[in-house]
């Protein structure tokens, strides 16, 4: 008597995730959409998108906070931030260059991250968070520009 798992056609998604996507591939390849199981799809496809902005606002978080640290503790040793703020812009860059619909969405994004930044700042560098601006000092522009340094 074969198991539930055994008599399926193809791979579940619940069962092993990168199987079931190697299967899903080979429908969509072999054009058999009948056999996709969508429903999964559908969820996958738009946990993808939700990781690619998640993704987005924690590179903008942890950037701005290493762009404060860098303007409120400027006598501090800052190769180390400075290298992290080349790190986290190249990255960006490259999830923009991956996904350039997000690039509208930049302003409310960086609005959204500005309060953590701040309070990461803030435990990271001892200072209290009224040390730093209440609204992002920084542009859009500046916070991806690779040449800017507050």
């Amino acid at each position: 008597m074969q198991t539930l798992v055994q008599s399926r056609k193809h791979p579940s998604y619940d069962d092993d995730l990168a199987l079931w996507i190697d299967a899903q591939v080979q429908l969509l390849l072999d054009r058999r959409f009948s056999e996709l199981d969508v429903g999964n799809l559908v969820a996958e496809l738009d946990d993808m998108k939700k990781r690619e902005i998640k993704t987005l606002r924690n590179r903008l978080r942890v950037l701005i906070m290493h762009l404060l640290k860098c303007r409120y503790q400027p006598e501090l040793p800052q190769n180390k931030w400075r290298a992290t703020l080349i790190e986290q812009r190249e990255r960006l860059a490259m999830l923009l260059e991956d996904s350039p619909s997000l690039r509208a969405s930049l302003p409310e994004y960086v609005r959204l991250a500005y309060p953590i930044a701040v309070k990461l700042a803030s435990a990271e560098t001892g200072l209290p968070a009224r040390t730093f601006p209440a609204e992002n000092p920084f542009s859009v522009d500046q916070i991806l520009d690779q040449d800017f340094m507050p």
